[in-house]
């Protein structure tokens, strides 16, 4: 299948930049994949928690990990609906950027420390990484512009394409950084996210939630065969109902019912390479099943493409929505929610919120080099406290324990 033609506004970067001599003839896609893989965000979610803690084990994902997976199968998803892979690959590899240590705890720690300069948001933070705060371009003022994507990747890896609002919790951009939003979203019907930026969304539910599930049956806290117990299903099947789906409350019982009617599903799990080889199988063909479903709905509703930016919408079957739910929700009961994780997640928002803290009162010397001249240039409490927080986000899980014990326990 051809790929999409992306026209010049699609390809437009936010700062000039002068020609490249590039013997391969790169495409603005291929490099706008290239920047985000060699830059220094992503190598930082290798040691960012994806749902078990870092060096808890080597097997469970890590953000890096789970990035890296998401967009193989964007990839391939995006190709075979006729949109440019190398597009996808990169919104998908920049999707998870501006996650700050420990997960989603971190990020409702910092949202409540943030409280006086408009929360925090880890998909609002990845944009602001992208655009302001990773090292790559600079524009002729001498202002940073980020990576420099152009606005077709910039939109793609924007998941909610919309400020701060009452009534959402999501949203995809800070005040701060209205003006770069307002560029990439140019020619935009609306708040409609465009056709590359939902392959992404759903490409990092098939992701998590897969492999969340292997990782939690790998490591013994998802019991295998959980759904076959009635009561367990039951409980499931409603955190799924409640969290994870809004569709008919019944579309999860059937999904759970039809998810352990597979033949791969796996009921027994003891480590042993057998059984690992059959966990892989159980991974891989689920994410097959999951994919498949996107494309073939897509397919019938908007003919075979190929399909780009606005042309259509990713169509997701009700189905396989509430199947990725009940996935899901596995993972959250089994994992998240045990006794021991909650302790955890409670001692890691104190933690953060003392790290802020102390920081932005010993700021600009706690600051590393790098934001140290944003800080003083900064117009307000406001802005100042915004570069605090853009430093304890990019820590990782390691590093933030080592600037907790070096800047608030010391």
């Amino acid at each position: 299948m051809s790929v999409a033609p992306y026209d010049q506004h699609a390809r437009a970067r936010w700062a000039d930049e002068a020609p490249k001599s590039d013997a391969t003839s790169r495409s603005a896609f291929e490099r706008d994949r290239a920047r985000v893989l060699h830059s220094a965000a992503l190598r930082r979610l290798a040691a960012k928690t994806q749902v078990v803690l870092i060096g808890a084990s080597d097997f469970p994902r890590t953000r890096l990990t789970h990035s890296l997976e998401c967009a193989q199968i964007g990839r391939e998803l995006g190709a075979a609906l006729g949109a440019d892979p190398d597009l996808v690959d990169a919104a998908c590899l920049a999707h998870d950027l501006g996650h700050p240590p420990f997960g989603h705890n971190g990020e409702a720690a910092l949202d409540e420390a943030a409280r006086s300069c408009g929360g925090f948001e880890g998909n609002a933070q990845s944009l602001r990484v992208l655009t302001r705060l990773e090292a790559k371009v600079v524009d002729a003022a001498g202002e940073s512009a980020g990576l420099n994507l152009t606005r077709a990747t910039l939109d793609a890896a924007t998941k909610y394409p919309w400020p701060k609002q009452v009534g959402s919790a999501k949203f995809g951009v800070y005040v701060d950084d209205e003006p770069v939003f307002a560029w990439l979203r140019a020619g935009a019907p609306g708040q409609r996210r465009c056709f590359e930026a939902q392959v992404m969304d759903w490409s990092d539910d098939i992701a998590y939630s897969v492999h969340d599930l292997e990782d939690g049956l790998h490591s013994g806290d998802v019991p295998p065969g959980a759904l076959d117990d009635a009561d367990t299903r039951a409980t499931v099947i409603a955190l799924a109902a409640e969290r994870y789906h809004s569709g008919d409350a019944a579309d999860t019982e059937q999904a759970a019912q039809r998810l352990v009617a597979l033949p791969y599903w796996v009921r027994r799990f003891d480590g042993t390479q057998r059984a690992l080889v059959g966990l892989k199988r159980m991974t891989s063909e689920l994410i097959a099943r999951l994919s498949r479903a996107a494309v073939e709905a897509t397919v019938a509703a908007h003919g075979p493409g190929p399909l780009s930016r606005y042309d259509a919408d990713l169509v997701l079957p009700s189905a396989a929505r509430a199947e990725c739910a009940v996935l899901k929700a596995l993972a959250d009961h089994f994992v998240m929610r045990r006794d021991e994780t909650l302790r955890l997640q409670a001692r890691q928002r104190e933690q953060l919120a003392a790290l802020v803290d102390t920081l932005a009162q010993k700021a600009p010397d706690s600051l590393e080099g790098w934001l140290r001249d944003p800080w003083l240039r900064a117009a307000d409490d406001a802005q100042r406290l915004r570069v605090v927080v853009d430093q304890v986000a990019s820590l990782t899980d390691t590093s933030a324990a080592a600037w907790f014990a070096r800047w608030v326990q010391r």
